[in-house]
């Protein structure tokens, strides 16, 4: 296998991973970085951001990447693809294997891996992504001022999506599969509080229509008996709100991760429970997950990173 040796490994791409990089490039630790399958993360799949400080007339996903991408490159980063499918945080200098066949040692490595937000499986979700479809009330809600918009989920997170959304939108349907909230005492009060919110119990999502746009959603109520009740929701946004799925599986041998499988940092900087190794961005994150928090976190671990090379006196 080929080998090679630098003294900052980031895994992953995004606001997170890019920033590391330029951080970390400038402070001449010659990162490499690894940027996955879908470089730019996530964030790649939003049309138009509003909310990324310096883009008064805003700017695409796709696009902010490309820019934190190329600003990483000509500061010095290493930018390659492939994915990490196996890890040894055991060993100094710790030990990656890239697409199976690959070798790299880092003196110290931050992950930067994200977060996949959870979806229906519905192929409609991928035909409307970025044209209706969002799993991110706070990153798009503000695009549906004024308009009508569903948000799928019983729990915490779909409760405070649907009272963010309330604030801004017309009318909120919240698409629950049960027939009661899965939510605390305390969020669900705030929904019954918002006039503007509905709540479909017993209610499964079949499908989405649309021209161009999502313009409504396919439904099936369940009735109590065998019966079901097929109707049509006019809708001019629809939100998943059904949980995400930190991308950590690789890291679990080593790195403490909580219950839902974000990693835990135990202090206030972004160092993992290993020594040389640092975590930033939504992998790390289950509460914010905004690109401006996670670029924060990218700055942070590449700081902590050479912070940590310069303490142990590695060249």
């Amino acid at each position: 296998m080929e080998t090679n040796h630098t003294k900052c490994l980031i895994i992953g791409s995004g606001p997170a991973g890019y920033t590391a990089a330029i951080y970390a490039a400038r402070a001449n630790l010659k990162p490499i970085l690894y940027h996955g399958l879908q470089p730019g993360g996530q964030l790649t799949t939003t049309t138009e951001i509003e909310n990324f400080p310096g883009f008064p007339n805003g700017i695409t996903g796709q696009q902010l990447m490309d820019n934190m991408s190329e600003q990483a490159s000509n500061v010095g980063a290493d930018i390659r693809s492939g994915v990490v499918t196996s890890v040894d945080f055991n060993q100094r200098p710790f030990e990656l294997i890239i697409d199976n066949h690959e070798i790299v040692t880092a003196d110290t490595v931050i992950i930067a891996t994200g977060a996949t937000a959870k979806y229906l499986g519905l192929d409609d979700e991928k035909k409307y992504a970025g044209l209706g479809v969002s799993a991110c009330a706070t990153c798009d809600g503000f695009f549906y001022r004024g308009r009508t918009v569903a948000v799928v989920g019983g729990g915490d997170t779909a409760c405070e999506e649907a009272v963010y959304l309330s604030g801004l939108a017309k009318q909120v349907y919240l698409i629950v599969r049960r027939n009661v909230l899965r939510a605390s005492k305390a969020m669900q009060h705030k929904v019954s509080t918002r006039d503007n919110i509905k709540i479909l119990y017993n209610t499964n999502t079949e499908g989405l229509y649309g021209e161009e746009v999502v313009e409504g959603a396919r439904l099936v109520e369940n009735l109590g008996t065998s019966e079901e009740r097929h109707y049509e929701l006019p809708i001019d946004g629809f939100f998943l709100a059904i949980g995400h799925h930190p991308n950590t599986d690789v890291f679990k041998p080593f790195i403490n991760i909580d219950e839902q499988g974000y990693i835990m940092l135990p202090n206030t900087s972004t160092a993992t429970n290993v020594s040389g190794v640092f975590a930033a961005g939504d992998v790390a994150d289950p509460h914010y997950r905004q690109a401006i928090s996670a670029a924060g976190m990218g700055c942070r671990a590449a700081m902590d990173a050479e912070r940590y090379i310069i303490d142990n006196n590695i060249h």
